[in-house]
């Protein structure tokens, strides 16, 4: 019997829940084991990529300057394009950000005169201005450069709404854009199988309209990525799902050749692309992200299965459920009233190995359109893959957690959130 006393005595974690959480994981057994399931194959997919393209200790030093010639800068997009079924990829340290590399695939395929289609609702918040739904004109936007935007809302119980698709393609539809996950909206992530619906439905309409996915978060959440299924490029974060909890910055494209080509060409110029950037080091961190984000993503999944079914047992609203299908690794809680929001994201907090003295408080957070509270007691700034929840304050009143590179830490973060809500009266056991 291992001894649970540590949360007690080193954490100040109530007795009773102690007791609960042990009950509470019980419950969960026959979710994480399924979660291991789709981890293996996973783990073997991403094995045979790299065994595929030979990789060799001799990829992991670095370019300097231009950066031309770096093979292991080549291997690793080699490998990415392979393990996600695409024909072709581009992951860079130099990529900032999510939001940055879904901008080089917006930038890269859509002209003026063209339209961008959302069917999946509003994007994410950092989209915003990328597309010039919200901000100041005249800072380089979508729509300063002649692009429309219009979208499809999801149906009232969170599917893709077929007819009201079919109602806004249009000869100026150049692509139909798929977020993935959840973002700051209480719904179901979009599935794999979703998203190859989306696919046949949108090109027996128009075959030649592009179809990109938003796929930050969702990297081998289930055996396939968008990119299996049809769709045209997909884009994500380094700091997120694939690189495994250790790459230090940077993102990814992946899809067709040619729209993967048009994306590069807005990461440096048109006629340079991918033949330039010096990857300085980063290449061994890069494919040992890689290699270790199947098991960590796991690790990821495991921590939000049982902080849905703990926040379940103590009544608060939970999307997805604890044995809900997942295909991204975010954890929304409701909680009805921002005090409550807040004191979950501080105890969050309180549970980190990093900054856990540190108090997060709302505040006015770029390319976000109301205060966000974010807890992150991270090895890598920003990191969404180590564990973390953030919450804008505006009602519901939700927070989203996502990341963990061990369960055992994702347990320990959420008891001390729970507890949290105790301290401050906010909740009762």
């Amino acid at each position: 019997m291992i001894n649970t006393e540590i949360y007690h005595r080193d954490f100040n974690i109530d007795s009773q829940l102690v007791k609960l959480s042990s009950e509470v994981e019980k419950k969960c057994h026959l979710v994480f084991d399924n979660i291991k399931q789709v981890s293996a194959y996973n783990q073997s997919k991403v094995i045979k990529a790299m065994q595929e393209y030979r990789v060799s200790d001799s990829h992991f030093s670095g370019s300097t300057g231009y950066g031309y010639n770096d093979r292991g800068r080549e291997v690793i997009e080699s490998v990415y394009a392979a393990a996600f079924g695409a024909e072709d990829a581009l992951v860079r340290h130099q990529i900032t950000c999510g939001t940055h590399a879904l901008a080089l695939c917006l930038y890269g395929v859509l002209l003026p005169g063209d339209e961008l289609l959302s069917v999946t609702g509003k994007p994410y918040d950092t989209l915003d201005e990328v597309i010039g739904i919200r901000g100041e004109s005249g800072t380089g936007s979508l729509k300063d450069y002649g692009v429309t935007y219009r979208q499809v809302e999801l149906l009232e119980n969170g599917e893709m709404d077929f007819n009201g698709i079919k109602k806004a393609i249009n000869p100026n539809t150049k692509m139909v854009f798929i977020q993935r996950s959840r973002g700051y909206s209480w719904r179901e992530p979009t599935t794999i199988a979703t998203i190859e619906k989306t696919v046949n439905f949108v090109k027996n309409i128009k075959p030649d309209c592009v179809v990109m996915v938003d796929n930050c978060y969702g990297e081998f959440v289930e055996d396939k990525e968008p990119t299996d299924v049809g769709v045209d490029i997909m884009a994500g974060s380094l700091i997120k799902n694939p690189g495994g909890g250790i790459v230090l910055s940077g993102g990814y494209v992946a899809g067709k050749k040619n729209l993967v080509d048009q994306a590069s060409y807005r990461m440096t110029v048109p006629g340079l692309g991918k033949e330039v950037g010096a990857t300085l080091g980063q290449n061994r961190s890069l494919f040992e992200g890689f290699f270790l984000a199947p098991h960590i993503v796991a690790e990821s999944l495991k921590g939000a299965v049982f902080a849905s079914a703990l926040m379940e047992s103590l009544g608060y609203e939970t999307c997805p459920g604890f044995d809900e299908k997942r295909s991204d690794i975010i954890q929304a809680v409701k909680f009805g009233n921002p005090d409550a929001v807040i004191a979950f994201c501080q105890g969050i907090q309180k549970g980190s190995p990093v900054d856990s003295f540190v108090t997060p408080e709302p505040w006015e957070m770029p390319g976000y359109d109301s205060p966000v509270i974010m807890a992150a007691g991270a090895f890598v700034q920003g990191s969404s893959i180590e564990l973390s929840a953030d919450a804008p304050i505006r009602p519901p009143y939700i927070a989203y957690l996502q990341g963990g590179l061990v369960y055992e830490h994702v347990k320990l973060g959420v008891l001390c959130a729970v507890q949290e809500l105790l301290n401050k009266d906010l909740l009762k056991l």
